[in-house]
This record gives structure tokens, sequence and C-alpha cells, in this order.
């Protein structure tokens, strides 16, 4: 088992495949955070934006759908992880993966 994760391990195929999975999960881990702490800086420092109502109608403020949005943001972004990891990452994987498998069985 040792010698085929050497052998993946040297494969440029597999660090190929890291950078793009890093690179795209560091940007979506970006948009995360930025979307967060945006929020959370202007609660802290102009909080009279979010406790603006909605309308006059309503005891509903502005930070309240914003929040739901920062949450809905970050589920969204989950989601296109985890659609590009299993259509692309993990088949991409998968085909390293066998291409070693195969040459065990050959010997």
């Amino acid at each position: 088992m040792q010698d085929l994760y050497r052998k993946i391990y040297k494969d440029p195929r597999f660090h190929d495949l890291e950078s793009k999975r890093r690179r795209f999960s560091w940007t979506l881990a970006t948009l995360t955070l930025f979307t967060y702490y945006t929020f959370v800086l202007i609660v802290a420092f102009k909080p009279q934006l979010f406790a603006a109502t909605l309308s006059e109608s309503t005891v509903i403020t502005w930070g309240i759908p914003l929040g739901i949005i920062v949450i809905v943001i970050s589920f969204i972004l989950t989601g296109i992880y985890v659609y590009r990891a299993n259509r692309e990452f993990d088949v991409i994987a998968r085909e390293i993966i066998d291409s070693f498998s195969t040459d065990k069985t050959d010997n």
C-alpha cells in the first residue's frame, strides 16, 4: 500500500489536482470569510445601518434578512464546492488511483 501512495504522490497529475483543489477551496473560503466579516464589521461600527426597519409598517430590521443572506451565501458556496469536487476533483482522483491500481494487477 505504501508503494501505491508513493507512486501516486510522484504523479504530476496528483500535484495538479491538489493545486486546483487548494486554489478553489481557498477562493471559496475567502469569499465566505469576506461575507461574514463584512457583516460583523458593519454590526460593530455602523449598527444603525442594520437597525433601520425594512419599511414603516414592519418592525423587522435590515439586519435580519442580511444575516440570513450571509448564511445562505455560505450554503451556496459549500454547494458549489461539493458540486465541483464530485464532478471534477473526485473523477480525476479516481483516474489517478485506477491508473496505478491496474499496474499492480499486471505484476
